[in-house]
């Protein structure tokens, strides 16, 4: 009977095997997409993204994550990185793109490149690195970093720590962190970390640049790894730098690495009222003081 209803009706055997056919085809496109591009289910860039917007874009979260595999640090390096910088200072990272527009896009979908990537400025915007001792800021012992919840960066603070003539540069840093005083100390300890926008078209690399500054030999960038410039070593701290962190000139460092990530220290001074009266008087001294100790002999 069977076989005189397939003889009656061949369509149905042509239709049962055409769609057999069908299905072997999209098991196999996608066994192909599968292994043309791995990052399915969970390892799906816009399942991931959609986690930890729910999540808030919790930093210790994101860093367990991009640990658990190395597929899941290449798509947290390729994108959950630049989303959570994003969340935390949207202006900033607006304008570390814009100023670095000139560099190669990355691939389809992921975050544009900054120098040191989006995993560094992560660690910068929501980590104190503390303090290490260092031939112009002596220090009994080293202060350990710790996780910030809440940070303020600003270009009108970076400025300060610019001279005069770089001011066309734009940097962005954080307000100081406050650590408690040594034994042997009368002031805080302040530690504070900023990032320049368009480092390597900058007029402050051009002077270490052509003045031939060394790099450290033994201090590294906390954030980035990457060697670093000394400015102090290079005499490029501006006087109003040391007033607007509330120091003193020779009671500050701070470092710049070949990506522009910076990183110093200072002594806090605590403040009185006499302070308070004269430090309009002392504003109007900007310009006499804009250029650093010696700086006029390296030029």
């Amino acid at each position: 009977m069977a076989q005189q209803n397939q003889e009656e009706n061949p369509s149905a055997t042509t239709c049962s095997d055409s769609s057999h056919i069908n299905q072997c085809t999209a098991d196999h496109h996608m066994v192909l997409r599968q292994r043309t591009n791995p990052n399915t289910g969970i390892l799906d860039e816009q399942v991931l993204c959609l986690v930890f917007r729910h999540l808030n874009w919790d930093p210790q979260t994101l860093c367990s994550t991009a640990c658990t595999s190395r597929r899941l640090r290449a798509v947290a390096e390729r994108v959950l990185f630049f989303e959570l910088c994003l969340s935390r200072a949207p202006r900033l990272v607006s304008s570390l793109v814009a100023a670095c527009s000139t560099l190669p896009l990355g691939k389809s979908g992921s975050a544009p490149r900054i120098p040191g990537g989006w995993s560094a400025l992560a660690k910068l915007l929501l980590f104190c690195c503390g303090c290490k001792p260092s031939r112009f800021f002596p220090l009994s012992n080293a202060v350990p970093g710790h996780f910030v919840a809440v940070s303020r960066f600003s270009k009108t603070s970076g400025q300060s720590f610019l001279l005069r003539r770089f001011w066309g540069d734009l940097l962005y840093v954080s307000d100081p962190c406050e650590h408690g005083s040594p034994a042997e100390e009368d002031q805080d300890l302040g530690a504070y970390r900023g990032v320049f926008c368009g480092f390597m078209r900058s007029h402050t690399r051009a002077c270490l640049v052509e003045r031939n500054v060394k790099l450290e030999t033994q201090i590294r960038c906390p954030y980035c790894g990457a060697r670093v410039w000394s400015m102090s070593g290079a005499s490029l701290i501006p006087k109003h730098a040391a007033r607007r962190l509330g120091s003193q000139v020779n009671r500050m460092e701070y470092f710049v690495c070949v990506y522009g990530h910076l990183h110093g220290s200072c002594w806090l001074a605590r403040l009185s009222s006499d302070d308070d009266d004269t430090d309009d008087e002392s504003n109007d001294d900007d310009e006499r003081d804009d250029e650093p100790d010696g700086d006029k002999n390296l030029t």
